[in-house]
């Protein structure tokens, strides 16, 4: 396949991958292919729908490097679906009458791109999707190779999304300081939210990651801290019911002995109760373009806090998110090395007309790969019966509810 002209944009909410994966594709197009020319959609299907784009400069392509270097995306985001008109329209991305679709595929066609790269989640993947499908109904022939990143890591069928190892890690990092909040006050409730809608590996890796660093920690006896004051006590997921009833009476117990109770809670843990309880108030659900329910606005973590608090006695309340320091991250040395991989395979795809998502294919024992678009899809839950998880549950006393056991 000739490819003279590449898009790429970044879309969705950012991840520790965004800066570094276009740094990598566009080194990559530089040495495999230095004639390619680069155009930069700012802000996503935004930048797309009204033509704002920023073109790769030689200048650009000498300090690529420096990409790899930050967190965020040096072109911006949003959340944009092409397919849902009325959002489209109410936000001024397109006219009244028009088919964002047909909008974008137009300026494509415009700006003779050949191959269209989107790094973001299942949303902007299957959002891509839809734009390479309607171009092929219309005569117009794109390679729309995508790049997986959710810090959830919850795409299926890849085996692990860009960024999402090194926000684990930062989310660790981050309640290593909050955890010495409960030094100083007596009886204290800190709930620790942590990012995940639908699927709790990242609340459970980074506890794992928590507990392993807590074991590298000196403690001094008689005075403390202790151990025990900085643990977590409790690890909450979407993917397990929470006994609001049963886990009150054990942490009430966990509070008198030890001042403090620390819990990791996913923000999309029992999500389903409180939007239950807004419904039956007549409270309006807040939702997104996508019909997802807005996290932010209906505050998983202060719901929990509130009712954990009455049922265990505590005095004092803390509430932390770590979900924005976690994901605005630089990558780790683990991530960058999964991105590299990752965008150059996308490049040697792009150049062959393969298009698909890039990633280690589940199903295909991990060939690195460009994933069909009609398999790729969000919400893959974490398994709460993976042995690391039960065993971390099982060293912090809290029991699994019943079909699953502790070892």
């Amino acid at each position: 396949m000739s490819v003279k002209r590449v898009g790429i944009l970044t879309a969705g909410g950012i991840a520790p991958c965004l800066s570094s994966a276009i740094g990598f594709l566009i080194k990559r197009y530089s040495e495999i292919a230095p004639q390619v020319e680069i155009l930069c959609y700012r802000d996503g299907y935004r930048g797309l729908l009204l033509g704002d784009s920023i073109p790769v400069t030689p200048a650009v392509r000498e300090a690529a490097d420096h990409l790899l270097t930050h967190g965020g995306s040096p072109i911006g985001n949003s959340r944009v679906k092409l397919t849902n008109v009325e959002n489209c329209i109410k936000r001024g991305l397109v006219k009244e009458g028009e088919d964002p679709l047909e909008v974008a595929a137009k300026r494509l066609t415009s700006d003779g791109i050949d191959v269209l790269h989107t790094i973001g989640g299942d949303d902007t993947n299957t959002t891509a999707a839809d734009l390479a499908r309607y171009l092929q109904e219309n005569d117009y022939q794109l390679t729309v190779v995508g790049l997986p990143k959710t810090i959830d890591n919850d795409v299926y069928p890849i085996t692990q999304t860009l960024g999402a190892a090194t926000a684990a890690e930062q989310t660790a990092h981050f309640f290593e300081n909050v955890a010495n909040e409960s030094t100083a006050s007596h009886r204290m409730l800190i709930v620790h939210e942590v990012m995940g809608r639908n699927c709790g590996w990242l609340t459970a890796e980074s506890a794992r990651r928590y507990m392993v660093a807590l074991d590298n920690q000196h403690f001094v006896p008689d005075i403390g801290p202790t151990r025990s004051q900085k643990a977590i006590h409790a690890v909450y997921i979407p993917e397990l019911d929470i006994d609001l009833a049963s886990e009150a009476e054990r942490l009430r117990e966990t509070l008198d002995t030890n001042r403090g109770v620390n819990i990791f809670l996913s923000e999309g843990a029992g999500v389903e109760s409180i939007v239950r309880e807004m419904e039956a108030t007549g409270e309006e659900v807040p939702r997104d373009a996508f019909g997802h329910v807005r996290l932010d606005d209906i505050n998983p973590g202060q719901w929990f806090a509130k009712r954990f608090s009455e049922l265990i006695g505590a005095e004092k309340v803390l509430v932390q998110k770590s979900g924005y320091f976690a994901r605005s991250a630089r990558p780790n040395d683990e991530d960058l090395k999964l991105i590299k991989r990752c965008a150059h395979k996308a490049v040697e795809s792009a150049m062959e007309g393969i298009s698909g998502v890039m990633g280690n294919d589940e199903d295909r024992e991990g060939e690195l790969r460009a994933i069909e678009f009609d398999r790729i899809k969000g919400g893959k839950p974490f398994s709460p019966d993976l042995p690391w998880f039960q065993e971390l549950l099982g060293s912090i006393g809290q029991p699994l509810p019943k079909g699953h056991s502790n070892p």
